[in-house]
């Protein structure tokens, strides 16, 4: 038989397990080629094009090429491992170990290299549906091109190559340092078994359970007042990151053997076909392959935290646009107000107005004021506020001697928390107005071109507005004292109305707002964001769902076996297809479910710097994400059951 017959068919017989190795391997050279080609196509490019995002785009391949390549190089071990019986055999039948690593290098090298092709073809095939993606989130009215870029085939190749030879690095380096017998044992080898559970389990199990909640209960403490300095919040965070990767090694290590010993003490032993399959084997497993399932673990829940956070961002776009514009359009020049209403009337848009006059008061807040960070530059004795009347706003109501603050955010009570009640002074140039403050409410009244810093603005009554304007300080006002707000009578018309925003050269202005353009700026910034973030995200869940499917591969076939011994027993196929789920369920579910409750602590406690809707977007991406991640368990399944069929 001639080395090439010889090559050729090891690639026959090894493809049936090679199958999704090479689908892997194919779907990141798409995921790749695609990225970089969206990198070099002209709407990214930074003075000419749509999106000004090539730079971010320059900056997720990079990470995308870590991703990729961990992986390429992890699965080629569990394969090459899988292979160690057959090196074995060559090297008894008097080849040499060159000879072998050039046998391999062959195999791989087809294998490699025309996945490779079949990635670059699909990746170009597929880059104008993922740059029309790219427009959808950002909200770019433009039509995507199909574009060829020569410097990302050159650059893809570059690095796929690089990975190649990083794999051959490795082969080699495998197959000079094993020994014959070691290669015949390698994948004898069996997990860590144990009859019972040591007291040092015991101490490592529920240590990483309390390293865990350790890690929860400061997460929800993170800027609930309890820090008041950057640095402690920084401490806070190391702790929080420490506590809860060290809690899921743990966790991995001795909670999980620890909480089906004691599942299995509480059955006294007496454990049914499917607890055997599932219970039995997940106890030791999980505790071999700790450090793979904590990476696994910590890397997806930052993938579904940031990926929820994105979306929180783009998600509340909308809501975020109108709370700062606080209407359709806002001015506080008159004169442009009049000439936009007088361009609106022209082409027959109807509108509702709403004018407020401001005032710039300082005021003294510091009966009322909470725990706040102390590097914000505020002094509670003399803080700056916007006061409005409530006669222009008919929907508060308020006493003389009484004040409302409206317009706040989660951000602004979380690093500057104010009470339900207390009393407060407005200070005029020579007056002081002490009131009493009875609460505050989120709607929005005014923009906020007229709020400092993001602090609510203060309604009072006619009474005392009109004993502030007489006695204001001329240092602290705004140039314009009054919001003008419009508001359309049919939003059919908002788009028509905006193109006049920006013919009339308004755009861009400090004190004159457009809600529908802000929205677009902030869905452009945050779409390009999430689109990043989803990108890698997803490159790593095929990745780290192929990497369990692996070792789910290499475990049926050591278990395989067993199915003969439980056959021969008397327990059917469908008995043992049972235990197989719930095995698989534990398997890829117990990964799924710590990432899950890790990205969800982790988005809680600093959602709020994102927007201002939590629940929706995060469940989304959660759902999804699961959904993705149950399909590899399903394949599992399926291959448990091509396995146990060649067992029976």
């Amino acid at each position: 038989m001639s080395i090439n017959h010889l090559i050729f068919r090891n690639l026959k017989k090894n493809l049936k397990n090679y199958y999704l190795y090479v689908f892997a391997l194919i779907f990141s050279v798409v995921l790749y080629f695609a990225f970089v080609t969206l990198q070099y196509d002209p709407s990214m490019d930074a003075e000419n094009g749509s999106i000004k995002g090539a730079a971010a785009i320059k900056t997720a391949s990079v990470l995308l090429i870590a991703i990729v390549s961990v992986f390429l190089l992890y699965a080629n071990t569990i394969f090459i491992k899988r292979r160690s019986r057959e090196i074995g055999l060559f090297q008894l039948i008097g080849m040499t170990k060159n000879k072998i690593f050039r046998i391999l290098s062959a195999e791989n090298f087809i294998l490699y290299f025309g996945s490779l092709l079949i990635g670059i073809f699909l990746g170009f095939s597929v880059s104008k549906f993922i740059i029309m993606i790219l427009f959808k989130i950002t909200g770019v009215n433009t039509i995507a091109k199909l574009t060829f870029s020569a410097q990302a085939l050159w650059q893809t190749l570059i690095v796929f190559g690089a990975i190649y030879l990083l794999i051959m690095l490795m082969n080699y380096l495998f197959i000079k340092r094993q020994s014959i017998l070691a290669l015949f044992r390698i994948n004898s080898s069996t997990e860590a078994k144990g009859q019972g559970l040591s007291y040092a389990g015991i101490i490592i199990g529920i240590a990483g359970i309390l390293f865990i909640a350790f890690g929860y209960y400061i997460s929800q403490k993170l800027f609930s007042g309890d820090f008041t300095t950057i640095n402690e919040l920084f401490i806070a965070m190391t702790i929080i990151l420490a506590s809860v990767i060290i809690g899921t090694y743990l966790f991995y290590k001795g909670s999980v053997s620890f909480i089906f010993h004691m599942i299995r003490k509480k059955k006294g032993g007496y454990l049914n076909i499917r607890e055997v399959l599932s219970l039995s084997s997940i106890m030791f497993r999980m505790k071999s392959n700790a450090l793979l399932l904590t990476i696994i673990t910590t890397v997806s829940a930052l993938a579904i935290a940031l990926l929820s956070l994105s979306y929180i961002s783009y998600y509340s776009a909308e809501k975020k646009a109108k709370n700062e514009v606080a209407a359709d359009f806002s001015f506080s020049n008159t004169q442009k107000a009049s000439q936009f209403k007088r361009a609106l009337t022209a082409k027959g848009i109807q509108y509702n107005e709403k004018r407020i006059q401001v005032l710039q008061v300082n005021a003294n807040l510091e009966a009322i004021m909470g725990k706040k960070l102390k590097e914000i530059n505020y002094n509670p004795k003399n803080m700056p506020v916007a006061v409005i009347s409530n006669r222009d706003v008919p929907e508060i109501h308020v006493a003389a001697d009484e004040a409302i603050f409206s317009g706040y955010d989660d951000m602004f009570q979380k690093f500057m928390s104010l009470k339900r009640s207390g009393n407060i002074a407005l200070k005029g140039q020579k007056e002081v107005i002490p009131l009493k403050y009875v609460g505050m409410k989120k709607q929005y009244l005014i923009s906020m071109y007229f709020t400092k810093g993001g602090i609510p603005v203060s309604v009072v009554d006619e009474t005392t507005f009109t004993r502030l304007k007489q006695d204001l300080n001329p240092k602290i006002q705004n140039p314009s004292s009054t919001f003008i707000g419009i508001t359309l009578k049919d939003e059919s018309q908002l788009a028509a109305a905006n193109s006049i925003f920006k013919d009339l050269k308004f755009s861009g202005e400090p004190s004159q707002y457009s809600f529908l353009e802000i929205s677009s700026l902030m869905k452009q910034a945050m779409g390009l964001s999430m689109f990043i973030v989803g990108f890698l995200g997803l490159a790593f869940l095929i990745t780290s769902g192929c990497i369990l499917y692996f070792k789910q591969m290499g475990e049926s076939e050591e278990e395989k076996p067993s199915y003969t011994i439980l056959r021969k027993l008397g327990f059917t196929q469908k008995d043992m297809i049972k235990g197989i789920k719930v095995k698989q369920l534990f398997s890829f579910g117990i990964p799924l479910a710590v990432g899950l409750s890790h990205s969800y602590f982790a988005v809680q406690s600093g959602w709020f710097f994102f927007g201002t809707e939590l629940w929706t977007p995060m469940i989304i991406v959660m759902l999804l994400y699961a959904a993705l991640y149950s399909v590899f368990g399903i394949l599992s399944v399926l291959y448990y059951k091509k396995v146990m069929k060649e067992a029976l």
